[in-house]
Order: C-alpha cells, then sequence, then structure tokens
C-alpha cells in the first residue's frame, strides 16, 4: 500500500514522502516500474467514477498493480482495491452497468485461461487521467 501511496504522489507531483530510515530503500515492484515508464512525462489528473471505453481497445493489466486504458493522449489509471488480484494468468468478465462506460461500481471477476474456473474479483477505484502537459500533446 505505501509503495502505491509513493507511485501515485510521485505521479502527482506531490513532495510528499513516506517516512523511511536512511539505510532502507523502498525498491519498485515490476508491475510499478512498467506503470511509471507508461505514465511518464504525464500529469495526473482529478480522479473520475467512469471513463468512456471505445471500439475494442482493451484494458491493460499491470500484474499486481493497476489497470491501464489508453484513449488518444489520456491514459486512465485504475490503481483497484485490489492490485493484488490482478494477474496475467487469468482473463477478465467484465459486467457493465452502462454500455459505453467503465465505472467503478461495474463488476470484474477473474477466470483461469485454462480451466476457465472462478479465480478472483477486482475491485474497481476511481480511474486517474495521466495527460501530457499542454503544449506537448
Amino acid at each position: 500500500m505505501m509503495k502505491r501511496f509513493a507511485l501515485a504522489t510521485a505521479a502527482l507531483g506531490l513532495l510528499a514522502a513516506p517516512i523511511v530510515h536512511a539505510d532502507e530503500q523502498v525498491e519498485m515492484t515490476k508491475g510499478e516500474k512498467r506503470l511509471s515508464k507508461m505514465i511518464e512525462g504525464r500529469v495526473a489528473g482529478k480522479p473520475e467514477s467512469c471513463i468512456t471505453m471505445v471500439g475494442s481497445r482493451s484494458l491493460t493489466r499491470i500484474n499486481d498493480t493497476a489497470l491501464v486504458y489508453k484513449s488518444g493522449n489520456t491514459v486512465w489509471v485504475n490503481y483497484t482495491k485490489t492490485p493484488d488480484a490482478i494477474d496475467n494468468r487469468d482473463y477478465l468478465v467484465i459486467r457493465k452497468f452502462s454500455g459505453s462506460q467503465l465505472c467503478r461500481t461495474d463488476n470484474i471477476t477473474l477466470r483461469d485461461r485454462f480451466s476457465n474456473m472462478f479465480s478472483g474479483i477486482i475491485f474497481l477505484d476511481d480511474f486517474v487521467p495521466y495527460r501530457l502537459p499542454e503544449g506537448e500533446g
């Protein structure tokens, strides 16, 4: 949880940092490093409860970290309430309550790719938009 907070605050450009002893270093996970590269140079905007999903673009899963959706110059990140449930070995079954939007209230269950057995639930949170600064998009 502390790593997720550190990544989110770093992306927001905030100077808040967790208190750590001088000899401790917080190492980013593979997922956090991958997400950091995807939003590098972008500025976080105000979180929104729903995003419009266009066409057949799909969500990118970053193991144990977040779900990511790219739309134009905006990268939408949902850190979810259960990031440890995100795993590329499973496929997502999304039950949307609104036709073209994905909202924090929608239902995402996970199924094992090989056995098709239920393997978990992802509880969505708000979607954070990351955009290039004005004049760079």
